[in-house]
């Protein structure tokens, strides 16, 4: 196998695969390495419904058909983890497999969600991290978001169109979120709010059926719930960048809308960028930009 490429693609999820595109379109020769699974974090949800041009695809079928149109063109995938980056001329990405070089790298390792540590959270049906992607198949039913700032509370206000009831769910006694969020909820009918409490348990043998609380004041009780969305934080994947790029305070790596960074030929797309906003489609957008930003840089 050639171990040079062009360009090298550290990660497997819709701005990587946009950026194997639109390289590949280009004419150049990439390689993307996947650590776990191709389509990132979106390939798990069962319904993606806000994507332009593909409503009701599942969030496995679009990862495929993103995998499958970068493969077409020509871009190779290995399920590798990269080790270490190393930057120069040529640059070198060590993997658990073995070591390539490439005229310019594409960091794209996207975000973690942040869990709440309980058993059964990642496979149990119910438990969702993205309101805007799951909340209509819980319209009309009962449920409960958990986090304190404006994402969470931004989540129950979208939720709060849908279901018959939302419940708020916040291990401190005051809200991080912006006052005009917290105002706007407590004016929803359907809303209500369990300050000073956490989850200690999902209940539920096929699907979530309830949450297990207990209050500060070391109340324990059950609240009934056909969904949970969690919404306590992201943690970018940039270990693996941290000793070569500039990250924010909350360990995104600083780059602008160009997708460059301060190393020649090192861009960054994709969740793991400092951004406002991070959905499907501004990941994709990053791919693009990263691309075509490697694509100036080789020329």
């Amino acid at each position: 196998m050639n171990k040079h490429y062009d360009i090298i693609i550290v990660g497997g999820g819709p701005a990587g695969l946009t950026a194997a595109i639109y390289a590949r379109r280009a004419g150049k020769s990439v390689l993307v390495l996947e650590k776990a699974a191709v389509g990132g974090q979106i390939a798990s949800s069962p319904r993606v419904d806000n994507f332009p041009g593909l409503p009701g695809v599942t969030g496995a079928e679009l990862a495929d058909r993103l995998f499958e149109q970068a493969t077409a063109l020509g871009a190779h995938l290995e399920l590798e983890e990269a080790l270490e980056l190393r930057p120069g001329d040529p640059k070198t990405v060590v993997t658990d497999y073995q070591t390539y070089t490439c005229g310019a790298l594409i960091y794209a390792a996207g975000t973690a969600h942040r869990t709440l540590g309980l058993p059964r959270e990642e496979t149990l049906p119910g438990v969702s991290y993205c309101a805007v992607c799951d909340g209509a198949f819980y319209q009309g039913k009962d449920t409960a978001v958990c986090g304190g700032g404006n994402t969470a509370l931004q989540d129950a206000l979208y939720l709060s169109e849908l279901c018959r009831h939302v419940t708020v769910i916040h291990r401190r006694s005051v809200f991080r979120a912006d006052p005009i969020l917290v105002e706007a909820l407590q004016q929803r009918a359907n809303v209500s709010f369990l300050l000073d409490t956490v989850i200690e348990e999902l209940l539920g043998e096929v699907s979530l059926e309830a949450l297990r609380l207990r209050a500060f004041d070391g109340t324990a009780f059950e609240l009934p719930v056909a969904g949970l969305f969690q919404a306590v934080g992201q943690l970018p994947q940039t270990a693996l960048a941290a000793s070569l790029l500039p990250l924010d305070e909350s360990g995104y790596v600083t780059a602008g809308e160009d997708c460059a960074t301060p190393l020649p030929g090192l861009f960054v797309a994709g969740d793991c960028r400092t951004k406002a906003v991070r959905q499907l489609t501004t990941a994709c957008a990053d791919g693009s930009a990263a691309a075509l930003a490697a694509i100036r840089y080789l020329t």
